[in-house]
């Protein structure tokens, strides 16, 4: 009884941080576009007169997707048409069932790992699930019967195969050094030092690994510049014929993926929960002071350093989004084939070649 009280309370948490995280995106992206190309940007909805700097804006979308009519192409497949944009909500959801957001928490006699499902193969479930949000999109475009959608539906096929090889070999490396395939084992295990003040984190044990993840991360968002499967200046996208709620689940889950792609990011490569020389009896830095701080303190604060992380992300993934231009077809599939793959290789071979020569 009390672990599934438990397991639901995590589940509140984890789904209330992204899902408002993720309304609040939809208008920090405009925001950030406005002012990084000298415009005031969203501000016209407003609640009895205020308008606070377009917060409104993303309740103002909700209203009108729900209010909106919920058309299908008469040729098309209704069923499968209806199915795709929720298909790729539920792939981007379930990613964060196994991304740990803190350390052990305890109450009591109960002791609550901060991960709503603590699997031993958090690392393939990541990517299992990550591949398979593909399918939604090759779905819609197929079930539209229109040529447009259909071409970004194959688009989309064609670029998770040029960069989901180098985005797994990638997290090869982090297993090889940390010797875990479970994601909370890999945060906790980032808790060490080098050279007695650096943090072990992923990105100082693997930092071409980093890179390669990170690339390759940020095209399975489907975002510029590797928006191919939409490239909505050539033609429009897999979701041409989608309306109402349908777009806006295909909508948020772009915004959810990305918090997904910040998430597993941390996890990885910054420490997770980790905060530098912070642990269970409190701020340490040796030889020069320690404080001890609760428990209970401890934890909310690495629980706040771990959302802090992914935030820091998520802007970062913005940002790129409005500076770089989209790549052409063949040039993504060059990156993704002669660049990041071989990389990829290289990494693996380079950090088993040094785990050799440290063991």
């Amino acid at each position: 009884m009390y672990e599934a009280i438990i397991i639901l309370v995590k589940i509140a948490i984890v789904f209330g941080f992204v899902l408002n995280v993720a309304a609040i995106m939809s208008w920090a992206e405009r925001k950030q576009s406005a002012v990084m190309q000298d415009r005031i940007g969203a501000n016209r909805a407003d609640v009895f007169g205020l308008r606070i700097i377009g917060l409104f804006h993303p309740i103002a979308d909700t209203i009108k997707m729900l209010t909106k009519e919920d058309w299908i192409p008469p040729q098309g497949n209704p069923l499968i048409h209806t199915l795709a944009p929720f298909l790729s909500l539920f792939m981007a959801l379930i990613v964060f069932a196994v991304i740990p957001f803190g350390d052990t928490l305890h109450v009591g006699g109960l002791h609550i790992k901060l991960q709503i499902a603590d699997l031993n193969v958090g690392v393939l479930f990541v990517l299992a699930f990550g591949s398979l949000g593909v399918y939604s999109v090759v779905l819609a475009g197929w079930s539209s019967n229109n040529k447009y959608s259909l071409l970004g539906g194959i688009r989309a096929a064609a670029q998770v195969i040029s960069y989901e090889l180098a985005l797994a070999l990638s997290i090869v490396g982090v297993v090889m050094v940390y010797g875990s395939i479970e994601l909370d084992d890999i945060a906790r295990a980032q808790g060490g030092y080098v050279l007695g003040f650096i943090p072990y984190w992923g990105v100082v044990a693997q930092p071409l690994g980093f890179l390669i993840f990170f690339a390759a991360a940020v095209a399975e968002t489907k975002r510029t510049p590797f928006d191919l499967p939409e490239s909505e200046s050539e033609i429009i996208g897999y979701f041409t014929e989608y309306s109402g709620m349908k777009f806006g689940a295909f909508w948020m889950a772009e915004f959810i993926e990305i918090i997904a792609v910040a998430g597993v990011l941390t996890a990885l490569y910054f420490g997770g929960w980790q905060v530098p020389f912070l642990n269970d009896k409190g701020l340490i830095i040796p030889n020069v002071f320690s404080v001890s701080l609760p428990h209970l303190l401890v934890v909310l604060l690495q629980v706040f350093a771990f959302g802090l992380k992914v935030i820091f992300f998520c802007w970062l993934m913005l940002l790129i989004r409005w500076t770089l231009p989209r790549f052409r077809y063949d040039q993504l599939m060059d990156f993704g084939w002669k660049f990041l793959l071989p990389l990829a290789l290289l990494n693996v071979v380079l950090t088993g070649f040094l785990l050799i020569l440290r063991g």
